[in-house]
Parts: C-alpha cells; sequence; structure tokens
C-alpha cells in the first residue's frame, strides 16, 4: 500500500524480514524511502510530518512482526530513526540553500514568512521525535520499550536533523547581519513572490541535491593511466 508516496508493504517486509546482520540495509532503505517521499510533495512542515509518521508506523509494523528471536528490536527500530534522521538532514539542507538565495538578494529575516521559514527548521528535530513517540504509542507492549529507548539514546545525543538546524540558523543570522551593514535589502514586493513559492522552491532544491549527490555516486572513477 501506497501512502504519501512511501510503498508501507515493502518497508513493512524489510523489517519483518531482517536478521541482524541487516541494520544498515535498513537504514538505507528508510532513508531512500524517506527521502524520495519528501521529494515528491512541497516541503512543508506539514508535509515532513505525514511522510515521517507514515516511515515510523512501517518500521514500527515490521519490527512487531520479525519472528526471528536472535533480532534486536531496539536496534531495528534504531536504524529507521537513523534514516528518517539522515534524509530530514537533506530537508534542513534545502531550506538553508532556498533560505540563502533570497538572503543574497537581501531578503529581511525578520519579514514574516521568512520568520515561519526558520521556526519550520527548528522544529524540524521535533517533528522527528514527534513521529516516533506516536509510533511507540500505537505499536503496542512490545514495541512501546524499545521506541522509547531509541528516542532517550537519540535526544541524549542529538539528532544530525537538529545539529544540521542549528547551524543553518546561525549561518543564514550571519549572511543577514552582513548584508544590513552593506546596505543590502530587497524590497518587500521584490521578495513576496520567493516567499510564495517558498516550499515548492525548497522542493526543487532538495531534488537537484539529490540528483547531483546520485551524479557523483554514477560517475565512473579515473584510472589515471596513459592511454
Amino acid at each position: 500500500m501506497f501512502k504519501h508516496g512511501i510503498d508501507q508493504d515493502a518497508l513493512i517486509k524489510q523489517f519483518s524480514d531482517a536478521t541482524a546482520q541487516q541494520g544498515e540495509a535498513l537504514r538505507k532503505a528508510v532513508n531512500e524511502a524517506t527521502l524520495k517521499a519528501l521529494q515528491g510533495r512541497e516541503l512543508t512542515l506539514a508535509n515532513i510530518k505525514q511522510v515521517l509518521g507514515t516511515v515510523a508506523k512501517a518500521a514500527s509494523t515490521g519490527a512487531a512482526n520479525n519472528p526471528l528471536a536472535e533480532v534486536d528490536v531496539e536496534a531495528l527500530l534504531g536504524k529507521a530513526m537513523a534514516g528518517m534522521d539522515g534524509a530530514l538532514q537533506q530537508a534542513v539542507k534545502a531550506n538553508r540553500r532556498a533560505l540563502q538565495q533570497m538572503v543574497d538578494q537581501g531578503a529581511d529575516l525578520r519579514e514574516g514568512q521568512v520568520k515561519k521559514a526558520l521556526a519550520d527548521i527548528e522544529k524540524m528535530e521535533d517533528a522527528l521525535f514527534d513521529s516516533v513517540r506516536k509510533a511507540a504509542a500505537g505499536a503496542g507492549a512490545k514495541l512501546e520499550g524499545p521506541w522509547a529507548e531509541v528516542l532517550k539514546a537519540t535526544q541524549t545525543k542529538g539528532s544530525g536533523t537538529g545539529a544540521q538546524a542549528a547551524a543553518a540558523i546561525e549561518q543564514l543570522m550571519d549572511s543577514a547581519q552582513k548584508n544590513l551593514r552593506e546596505g543590502r535589502a530587497l524590497g518587500l514586493k521584490a521578495s513576496q513572490a520567493l516567499l510564495d513559492s517558498y516550499a515548492t522552491l525548497v522542493s526543487g532544491v532538495l531534488i537537484g541535491m539529490s540528483d547531483a549527490l546520485q551524479q557523483g555516486v554514477d560517475k565512473p572513477a579515473s584510472t589515471g593511466g596513459r592511454k
């Protein structure tokens, strides 16, 4: 079944069939599924929450159905968290790049829509944690404990999403301060068109980032030998 651009059945099967040695494959599968779903819609906070919730629920269902006694369920769920966190870091980077384009043109971070975009970046880590809490609440006694441990461990060390968000906001603030010192400013009317299409712009940036990364992976390495 597909929901929010995610093949839930495929994810459920991967977690239900996973062995103790397949943790990295699970992390990658979750990362790719989450990132693909985020690319397929406007990158609003509401859409991000929907995607994370769907992925967390699928991972939870699959882990609960795993019949192998030797499988560490908490470890499986930890890989799910890591996969979602990795995809969300890319979403933070896409937001930063889109906002940076506006700031470079003189947009004021104090404008209402820009302030909201910054606030949404700050909320992405909370969106990740909330999706896990909801998955744990709906998972039953078997998974509630393991999910709680995964969440506790991630909150203790901090997520990559949270670190990316803090760095992005600091960089944007520095750029905005530089603009003020240099007397650069983009008129409200001129910046409004950019702001109105912000979610679509960010989605395009995210797709472009992924395409560039994929091209880098697919590009054959040079042998460096003589012809």
